[in-house]
C-alpha cells in the first residue's frame, strides 16, 4: 500500500516493518540479563516467558533494518538515479556523522554502567585506549547496538551488485549461498584467530562481505513487488508463510535448549538456518500483503525507528542499574525494564526531532555545518 493524502509516496507496509524492528530491538535486549545472558541463575521455568518472548522478536533482528535500509535506498534511486560516489557520500553524511556523535556519547554514557556493575576499571582503560577505539570506530563495539551503523554502510557500498537482483528476481536466493559462506568461514576463522586482537576485525569483514546476501534479497524484494501483480503476491504468500512456520518451529526447538541449559545455542545448524533466514521471511511476506490497508499512522511514526534503535540503550542501563540487585522474576524484570525503556527512549527521540539542533542525531533534520555537506538525514 503507498500511503495517499500528505503521506503519500510512502509505501506503508515498509514503515510498518520499520517500526516492528525498532521495537523488537528494545524487546531484544530487555529480554536478557544484565550480562546479556539469558538468565542462567534462575529455573528452566523462570527462563521461559522470557526466552519465548525473545523468540518471536528475534524474528525481526538487526539483519531486517540492513533489508530495509537497502531496499529504501534502491527505491530512492529508482526515482532519482545517482552516481556511485555521490550516493556514497550520502551515505557516509547520513550515517557516520550521528555514528560519530554516539560513539563518543555511549564512549562516556557506557562508564556509569560499568562503574555499577564493577568492571569500570576495565572500561575506563578501553575508553582511554587508542585500540578501545579503533574498535568504537571500526567495529562500533562501544555499545551492543552500535555495530549497525558500520555494518550498514560497509553493506550499502556494494549496492551496485544488489541491482542486478531488481532485474533477476531469482538472485535473491543468494542469501543462501552467501550465509552458508558465513557459517563456513566463522568455522575456520575463529578457532584459527581465537585470543588474537585481529579476530573481530576479521569475523566482521567475514560478516560485511557475506551480509551482501541481504542486498540481493532486499533488492529482489524490490523486483518483485515493481514486477508483479497483486494477484500473483498474494498467490506466492502461502507458500512463503509456510517456509517461515518451519523456519519458526526450528527457533522455537532451540529456544528450548535455552531455557533447559541457560545457555545459548551457537552450535545448531537448524536454529542458525532459522536465526539468519526469518528476517527475509519476515520481509517477503510483508511485501505480499503490501495491497492490505496498514494503519497509516505507522508511516508517521516509523520515522522515528532509528531513533529507538541508537537511543533505547541509555534508559535500559538505568533501568538496569536500579534494578541490579532485585530479586525479582526475570518475567517481571523485563517488563519492568520494556514499560520503561520504550516510552522513555520514544519521549527522547520525539524531543529530539522536534529539535533543529539535535534531530540529526536520530536521522531527521539537517546535519550539522561540520558535516559532509547538508542534508536531510531520514534512514
Amino acid at each position: 500500500m503507498v500511503a495517499e493524502g500528505h503521506m503519500a509516496g510512502r509505501h506503508t507496509w515498509i514503515d510498518a516493518l520499520r517500526l516492528f524492528a525498532g521495537i523488537s530491538m528494545v524487546g531484544l535486549h530487555v529480554t536478557a540479563d544484565s550480562n546479556g545472558q539469558p538468565f542462567p541463575e534462575v529455573s528452566p521455568q523462570e527462563r521461559l516467558v522470557p526466552m519465548l518472548l525473545r523468540t518471536v522478536l528475534y524474528t525481526a533482528r538487526t539483519e531486517l533494518f540492513l533489508m530495509i535500509s537497502v531496499l529504501l535506498l534502491l527505491m530512492a534511486l529508482s526515482r532519482r538515479p545517482r552516481g556511485y560516489n555521490a550516493v556514497v557520500r550520502e551515505q557516509a553524511r547520513r550515517l557516520l556523522v550521528p555514528f560519530a556523535f554516539w560513539t563518543v556519547f555511549y564512549a562516556g554514557y557506557g562508564l556509569i554502567k560499568a562503574h555499577a556493575f564493577g568492571y569500570g576499571d576495565a572500561e575506563w582503560a578501553r575508553v582511554i585506549s587508542w585500540q578501545g577505539w579503533a574498535g568504537f570506530l571500526l567495529l562500533g563495539d562501544v555499545k551492543y547496538h552500535m555495530h549497525f551503523i558500520p555494518t550498514l554502510f560497509g553493506l550499502l557500498l556494494f549496492y551496485p551488485l544488489f541491482r542486478c537482483a531488481e532485474k533477476a528476481p531469482l538472485l535473491g536466493l543468494l542469501v543462501v549461498v552467501f550465509l552458508g559462506m558465513k557459517s563456513a568461514l566463522e568455522a575456520v576463522v575463529y578457532p584459527a584467530l581465537w585470543g588474537s586482537e585481529w579476530l573481530p576485525y576479521v569475523v566482521r569483514l567475514v560478516k560485511v562481505l557475506t551480509y551482501t546476501g541481504y542486498g540481493f534479497a532486499a533488492a529482489a524484494v524490490l523486483g518483485l513487488w515493481q514486477g508483479s501483480t497483486v494477484a500473483e503476491r498474494v498467490s506466492w504468500l502461502g507458500p512463503i508463510a509456510l517456509i517461515g512456520a518451519g523456519l519458526f518451529v526450528f527457533k522455537s526447538w532451540a529456544m528450548v535448549t535455552v531455557v533447559r541449559t541457560g545457555h545459548w545455542v551457537f552450535d545448531d545448524p537448524s536454529a542458525y538456518w532459522a536465526d539468519y533466514l526469518m528476517p527475509v521471511g519476515l520481509l517477503f511476506i510483508c511485501m505480499c500483503l503490501g495491497h492490505k490497508s496498514w494503519p497509516l499512522w505507522m508511516s508517521h511514526v516509523s520515522k522515528y525507528a532509528f531513533g529507538l534503535y541508537l537511543c533505547h540503550p541509555i534508559f535500559l542501563d538505568i533501568a538496569e542499574i536500579a534494578l541490579r540487585d532485585s530479586a525479582w522474576s526475570p518475567t517481571r524484570l523485563i517488563c519492568a525494564e520494556f514499560l520503561w525503556t520504550a516510552p522513555m527512549t520514544a519521549l527522547l527521540v520525539w524531543m529530539l526531532g522536534r529539535w533543529r539542533g539535535g534531530a540529526w542525531t536520530v536521522g531527521l533534520g539537517p546535519l550539522p555545518p561540520v558535516a559532509l555537506g547538508r542534508g536531510r538525514q531520514e534512514v
